[in-house]
């Protein structure tokens, strides 16, 4: 019986379980920035861990500048170890359009995945769990997905997944919410919904929460076993005919 559900928020709503790298690329390819794929991604671990590393995100930047200050430190490090050939004025420029691209991008996605969330707020409590910057609340007001009863942000917690007790929180937090004991709402009767197996479904399941797996295009060198969540599905849409 599920009684409450923890969602993953970056890769499972805004890109309904594509990684980010993946879209990013998808960007890179469609405004023309002429480096390779491999290149592309050495970039992107770079600024990931830059992000991660320093307060580059401020609270109230909206996803669109996170999505222009993240596009930035991957372009700027591709010119910077040489591996693009371009003035000051057509990296910023291109770059910009990415950030442009993969907003858009993310406007379609949430056009499947809000009105999902939205119905299932009807009959769920709602709790996020995510690996963010600092400036998920920012986010979710700019795009209209203010359904959660608790957040629970790493940048805020200083917990980041793939460590269970980042999820222990989420399920702390829906107890407080539904003023409900750990006997009345065991971890057993919280769903998690990820995409990510490694950072959502293993920590979860190692406290004891059933597990939906959006299973998508990852970043392509994890290790997987179909047998570990509760349910695997391919779309967040699909999320309602689990829980009928």
């Amino acid at each position: 019986m599920i009684q409450a559900i923890i969602f993953d928020y970056g890769g499972t709503i805004d890109t309904n379980s594509t990684h980010w790298s993946e879209v990013l690329w998808e960007g890179y390819q469609a405004v023309g920035i002429p480096v390779c794929k491999e290149e592309f991604r050495t970039s992107y671990v770079y600024a990931e861990r830059a992000l991660a590393k320093h307060p580059y995100i401020k609270p109230h930047h909206t996803f669109h500048d996170l999505l222009v200050i993240k596009c930035d430190l991957e372009t700027s490090d591709l010119v910077d170890r040489g591996i693009w050939k371009s003035s000051e004025e057509d990296r910023k420029r291109l770059s910009d359009m990415v950030a442009d691209y993969c907003y858009k991008y993310v406007l379609e996605i949430l056009k499947v995945s809000r009105p999902v969330i939205a119905r299932l707020t009807e009959m769920y409590p709602l709790v996020l769990v995510s690996n963010f910057y600092g400036n998920i609340e920012t986010i979710l007001a700019d795009f209209d997905l203010q359904y959660f009863k608790h957040i629970v942000e790493s940048a805020v917690v200083g917990i980041r997944k793939p460590d269970p007790r980042i999820f222990q929180l989420g399920v702390d937090a829906l107890r407080k919410v539904t003023g409900k004991s750990d006997k009345e709402l065991p971890a057993s009767n919280i769903l998690v919904v990820g995409d990510s197996f490694s950072k959502d479904i293993v920590p979860a399941n190692e406290i004891g929460c059933k597990t939906v797996w959006i299973k998508g295009v990852g970043w392509g060198n994890e290790e997987t076993d179909d047998s570990i969540p509760t349910f695997i599905i391919k779309n967040i849409a699909e999320l309602e005919n689990i829980l009928g």
